[in-house]
């Protein structure tokens, strides 16, 4: 009997260890399933939504219960992003065409892509600035001895910026006078603190008790058509379509107008 003892208690510890492995195999894949089912989405972000995203949402949450986490750059950089492996959801660009280019090259899952908007640009000055911008050509005048510009080789406002400038014959006469930054916020960054005497912005950050700002024809450049698109790979690809789908909805839409852009059903 005391022979049997101890087999029995060796054959209960290695059942316990089978079962405890057993179980802790069940808990990791069980964690596994439950962040794939993370009600949270990262959404790479033109610089110039940051206001209406806030907004859109916020509201998303309220109505939803999933979060979005919002990153705004300037959409070449995100492009960049996202073709190194950035873990987004979504891609919401200034510029349709760096989602084309994503979708070609195996990063977006292509029958998400969506218009959600056209943008404006216009230039800006400080609310308290003397100087103000009735006609472009004004930049030229000595007062003016720095114009921000968001940089045109990866940002789409600087490129319709530049584009502007090209149409009225001004940009080899005002090129040296431009300081490039990142995006469009850096750019009214600049402007209100006064490091520059102006700058390019989107109609969508102005605020008429902050800035002096005039609107530029939009015959001067290409149209600024932004697109939206889920990141293949997410896990999160159902919240993610959901998203876009709220971006383009009645609510959304509703807040986008609010800040200046134009629909796509406006086009």
């Amino acid at each position: 009997m005391k022979k049997i003892l101890p087999i029995v208690l060796i054959f209960i510890i290695i059942s316990s260890n089978s079962a405890f492995k057993h179980f802790n195999v069940f808990n990791s894949k069980a964690s596994s399933k439950e962040a794939e089912k993370s009600n949270e989405i990262t959404v790479a972000a033109a610089a110039d939504l940051v206001f209406a995203f806030n907004d859109i949402g916020k509201l998303y949450e309220k109505e939803t219960g999933n979060k979005v986490k919002l990153i705004f750059s300037s959409s070449g950089t995100a492009r960049e992003q996202i073709e190194n492996g950035a873990p987004y959801d979504v891609y919401a660009s200034a510029n349709i065409k760096f989602v084309d280019d994503l979708i070609s090259k195996g990063k977006i899952i292509s029958d998400t892509k969506q218009l959600y908007a056209v943008g404006r640009i216009g230039i800006a000055t400080k609310i308290d600035s003397p100087l103000k911008v009735n006609d472009v050509k004004d930049l030229l005048k000595e007062d003016f001895k720095k114009i921000a510009i968001a940089n045109p080789d990866h940002a789409p406002y600087g490129t319709a910026s530049k584009e502007a400038l090209q149409s009225l014959g001004l940009w080899e006469d005002l090129k040296d006078k431009m300081v490039y930054c990142k995006d469009i916020q850096d750019v009214l960054a600049m402007t209100k603190s006064g490091n520059v005497e102006a700058g390019f912005i989107s109609l969508s950050v102005y605020k008429k008790d902050e800035m002096n700002f005039m609107l530029i024809d939009d015959k001067l450049h290409k149209p600024l058509k932004q697109a939206m698109a889920v990141v293949k790979g997410t896990k999160n690809e159902s919240i993610s379509r959901d998203f876009i789908k709220f971006v383009n909805g009645k609510e959304g839409r509703e807040i986008m107008k609010r800040y200046g852009f134009v629909l796509p059903g406006d086009i």
